[in-house]
This record gives C-alpha cells, structure tokens and sequence, in this order.
C-alpha cells in the first residue's frame, strides 16, 4: 500500500504514476509534480489516492483548457532542417504560424515565437503508453518560457498517437501552465 499525504516524497508518487497510469516521469518532472500533489493534500487535510492522483495530474498537465491550442500543424523537412506550419488558437484567436529547426519540436517552437511565446525546451523524454498500432505516446518537456526577469521553468505533458503531436501538445502544457501562473 502506497499513501501519499502532505508529508510524501516523490517516490511513492512516481510508483503510483508508473504502475497505475503508465506514466513514467522524468525525475525533475517527479519533483515538480510532488510539490502540485502536496499542495492538493495539504489543501485538502488528507491522503491522496491513485485516482485523484491522476485527475490532479490531468488537470494540472493534460487539460486542454489553456489559452493556446494546437488546431492542425504541417512539417516537412530537407537536407536535416525541418519547416512546420501550423494553426494554433491563442485566446480564442486562431493564428497562421510558422517555424524551422532541427527537427519538428524545434520548428514549432521557433513558430510559437510569431505570436509573442518565448519557448526553450530544455529536457525531453518520451514513451509508449501501450502497444500496437494505435498505440499512445506520452512526451514530456521542460521548458524555460519568458525573457529576462519573466522566466519561469516548467514541465509540459503531452499524450498522442503521433509522438509529435505528444511534443507540441507538451510543449502547449508548458504555455498553458505559464499563462495560468501569470
């Protein structure tokens, strides 16, 4: 039995995110998460199980409820750079965007620039949630977003079929968890 309280480390956490949710996250990932899943204990003055657990992860990282959105995106690549185009909603405004990398997730952040969002991802992992051909993938991302005294480090989670989707989606999470911490 693993009982995660206000007093909890990060290991009891990550084993129930492994080995109940198929979430595997990365350590500093771990450590972000445990101090959302302590502040949630504390705030409610008891344990937290595997299913809140994860409706605390899912509301905190996989909510697709944030200022930006990912509408539909292309890439293409040549000679090992990468273009992408993409449409992403901002505040319930779609905007036609634009970017190159060195490879998909670089050239959607570079995109993401067009519309004011500094993005650096610092870290990636990803994984499979399943197996097969309709498989999920789940990306996560640490990313630094701002400038100067603005920036803030932040993890991004992202779920999908096409592991770069995950990515994008990850890398929104991180927006999104910026916007809201503004």
């Amino acid at each position: 039995v693993i009982r995660v309280n206000s007093q909890s480390g990060k290991g009891g956490m990550a084993y129930i995110m492994k080995n109940e949710h198929k979430m595997d996250l990365p350590r500093r990932l771990q450590i972000e998460f445990s101090r959302v899943v302590q502040g949630r204990a504390d705030t409610g003055g008891g344990e937290v199980g595997p299913d809140e657990m994860w409706h605390i992860f899912e509301a905190e990282y996989l909510a697709d409820t944030g200022p930006l959105s990912l509408v539909s995106y292309n890439s293409s690549s040549h000679e090992g750079r990468y273009a992408m185009t993409a449409t992403v909603r901002w505040q319930g405004v779609e905007h036609d965007i634009s970017g190159e990398g060195n490879g998909p997730l670089s050239a959607f952040v570079d995109a993401l620039g067009m519309i004011g969002h500094e993005v650096n991802v610092l870290d990636y992992t990803e994984h499979a949630l399943s197996s097969g051909g309709d498989a999920l993938a789940a990306a996560y991302v640490e990313t630094e977003i701002g400038e100067g005294d603005d920036t803030r480090v932040l993890w991004g989670v992202g779920r999908h079929s096409s592991i770069v989707t995950a990515s994008m989606k990850a890398v929104i999470s991180a927006v999104n968890r910026a916007a809201a911490a503004e």
